[in-house]
Formats: C-alpha cells, structure tokens, sequence
C-alpha cells in the first residue's frame, strides 16, 4: 500500500520544494522490490502446502475457482470506478478488448490473485513430479522474464517471476519454518547486511536485469524478510494488531487501490498547488499518513460491505466458509 500511495499519487504531485523529499520516498520504496512479492509468495506457499494435496475437486473450488472468480469479480469494480480517475497512473481497461487482455493474458494490479489460481493449478499438477524438475524451470523462468528476455508487459512479468518463490514456500516448508523458529538478533543483523549489501551492489554495478542477479538478491531479501518476522513475532504489543491486520490481507488489498485513485482525484490539485512552506509541511510523513488513511477506510469499507451483507465480494458463493485472506498483499 505505502509503495502505491508514493509511486501512483505522491510522485504524480507537483512538488517545487527545492529539496529531493520525493524522490527519498521513491527510493525507500524501490529497496523494497526484490522483497514484497518473493516474500508474500513464499508465505503463500507455505499456506498452500497441506491444500494441494486434497482432491482435485476440492483444490479446483476452494483455490483456483475462488480466486479466479475474485480476481474478475474485482476486476469488473476497479474498472468501474477507476473510469472516474482517468489521471490515476494505473493499469485499467478502457475497452472490451483491454478488458478481456487483462482477464486472460495480462493482468490488471490485481494479479496476485490471478497468480494465486495458476499457481496452485501448476502444483497440484506437477505434485507427483520430482521437485528438482519443477524447481528449475521455474528458476529459470524468473531468471529469463527478471533478465527482460520475456516479453511482459503489464504485470506479466511478476507471473513469470514468482511462481518459483510460491513453489519454494511449498516444498521447502520445514526448512523454511525451521529458519524462522530459530530466527536469532545475530541472523536478523547478518541478513540486514546482506541485503543491503546485494541492493548495494547491484544498484552501483546497474545489474538489476543481469542474467540471475534480482532472483538472487530477492532470494537474499527472502531470507531477511522471513528472519526479521520471526523477530517482530516475539513482541506482542506489535505482532498482535498486525496479525489481526493479517487475517484482512484480501478486503484490503481488493479496495485500497479504488480508494487511493478517488483520493488521488480530490487531493492531487489541493497539494500541487500548495505554497513552497505548505509543501514541504506536507511531504515529509504525508505517504506515511496516507497509507494509513486508505487503511482505515479500506477496512471500514469491507466491515460495512459485510454488514449488508455482500459475502459474494470476498468469497465463492456457495463457499462454506469464508477465508478473508490471500495470505498477503500485491504490488
């Protein structure tokens, strides 16, 4: 959420401060993109371990039938209401053939759930196929789509990217909960050096699209990630609420982009046309405060939709029960 709030309206500001506030935000931003997705789709994996192992009837209904059908029913809102922010620097389809591309080859800013569906139909496919041979494709796929050797436009290349961190979270679940279980302040220091390390070097060197380079730095990133949760888990008075916001991921992720594009439309003027002294009040903590603002109101919003009710929104109708999470959010 703080990456859209920065990237699709606090950098579309017209900032005249005569200092790079901004493009800090930017910056900040962009150290955190070998991180996001290879984490979430790892811990997606991690959740989807005991699930493909069901019967096809049950994986194809409760994981891939749901998500799909999230991912069009979603869809079809954001188009709608998007229509009233043109301005609003997102992917969007503005005909029935943009409409149809991003339902099938090329998918909108919801793609995380369209992942979610091919992923799981991918491992429960190849479930009885020895992992190695699984593993590697899917290595190399990131490796060539990350290299730019694949054409992907839209959000394509996050598909191609990231189906290799799903299947790790997947097959590499002891290991994987082991290394948090153990997770130690000496390790979180190690894998904060190394990851700023690896962002360090590859941004002096410009390796990001070298042949293998971001699939190892997100790799590293994984470990960090994994390792400073683990950590933050120990203190309560934090890894409560935000285990509460957890079990929220999907109505916050299906809303907040609406929300943002409709303030993006009623504050772009406002701001841009503050005095040099307003601005630079303003742009220090303003993405912070944002993000929170379309927090709340995404969560207010989901809690009025189910007090209606309209369960069909965050589940499959007909589902028995309703599981409010995508495990985590999107890009």
């Amino acid at each position: 959420m703080l990456w859209h709030v920065v990237v699709k309206h606090y950098l579309q500001i017209d900032w005249h401060l005569g200092v790079p506030v901004p493009g800090l935000w930017g910056a900040l931003g962009e150290q955190f993109l070998p991180l996001r997705m290879p984490l979430f789709f790892v811990i997606s994996g991690l959740f989807a371990a005991n699930a493909v192992q069901r019967p096809w009837r049950v994986v194809a209904r409760n994981r891939i039938a749901k998500f799909l059908y999230l991912y069009a029913a979603w869809l079809l809102i954001h188009t709608a209401i998007l229509a009233a922010a043109p301005n609003f620097p997102t992917d969007r389809a503005t005909s029935p053939l943009d409409l149809l591309e991003q339902l099938t080859i090329t998918p909108s800013n919801l793609w995380y759930l369209y992942a979610l569906a091919l992923y799981f139909t991918a491992a429960k496919a190849v479930r009885r196929v020895p992992r190695a041979l699984v593993l590697a494709p899917a290595a190399a796929l990131s490796v060539a789509a990350a290299a730019g050797l694949l054409a992907t436009p839209g959000n394509r290349g996050g598909l191609y990217q990231n189906l290799v961190f799903f299947l790790a979270g997947l097959y590499l679940r002891p290991q994987i909960e082991r290394w948090a279980a153990t997770a130690t302040r000496r390790r979180l220091l190690l894998t904060t050096a190394a990851y700023t390390l690896a962002l360090a070097a590859m941004a002096a060197t410009g390796a990001q699209q070298s042949l293998g380079v971001w699939p190892l730095v997100s790799v590293v990133a994984v470990a960090f990630g994994i390792t400073a949760a683990a950590r933050l888990a120990r203190w309560p008075a934090l890894s409560r609420p935000l285990a509460t916001l957890g079990r929220n991921t999907l109505p916050v992720y299906v809303i907040h982009m609406p929300v943002l594009a409709l303030l993006h439309v009623l504050l772009l003027g406002p701001l841009s046309g503050l005095d040099r002294t307003g601005q630079l009040l303003v742009a220090v903590g303003y993405p912070a405060v944002l993000t929170g603002l379309v927090l709340g109101l995404s969560l207010a919003i989901h809690r009025g939709l189910t007090a209606v009710p309209a369960p069909w929104l965050f589940d499959l109708p007909g589902a028995r029960r309703s599981d409010p999470r995508p495990v985590a959010a999107a890009r």
